[in-house]
């Protein structure tokens, strides 16, 4: 089995005044390469989100704050450690369990800096394939070493510009 837990906390001030907060944990469970399990909490912006997600015969049932139902084993946990995120037709919430069409395409390949090394990736935007709000569309742009299947970076736009990278991988 293999456990991975995730634990996100910040706040986003602006001349002392908050304007962004999330606190968030979150534990998947997977077998064999199939997730199991997937459970969060989070509090953003003072609103209380949550997903718990089992696996069941040939689909998962979600009980979340934005969707309770079923889904394909085809959805992927929407979390930036999971290179199959790349290869899905749609993702799941990992904040509220919705599940949120997206296209992928292949953009460039491209060196990055990591650790005082240039690195060859490659480049992807990921968008959403609906008509959804602009605060809900996704609209990301990733950098993958395909050999590895691990994803150094993710930037995006959303109350200002946003990018995580990776620190370290084992």
């Amino acid at each position: 089995n293999m456990i991975v837990e995730n634990y996100t906390k910040f706040n986003v001030e602006m001349f002392g005044i908050k304007v962004f907060s999330i606190n968030s944990k979150s534990k998947e469970i997977y077998k064999k390469d199939k997730l199991l399990s997937f459970e969060s909490s989070t509090l953003q912006n003072d609103k209380k989100k949550f997903v718990k997600l089992i696996f069941e015969k040939d689909k998962y049932i979600i009980n979340g704050s934005s969707f309770i139902g079923e889904a394909d084993l085809e959805n992927i946990i929407g979390n930036w450690w999971n290179f199959k995120i790349l290869e899905t037709k749609s993702q799941i919430s990992p904040l509220s369990g919705s599940i949120k069409r997206q296209e992928i395409k292949f953009i460039s390949e491209d060196y990055i800096e990591y650790k005082s090394e240039k690195i060859k990736l490659s480049k992807f935007k990921l968008k959403s394939t609906e008509n959804l709000p602009d605060n809900k569309k996704l609209d990301f742009d990733i950098w993958l070493d395909s050999n590895k299947g691990i994803i150094f970076r993710v930037k995006y736009n959303r109350l200002g510009s946003w990018e995580y990278r990776l620190k370290n991988y084992e």
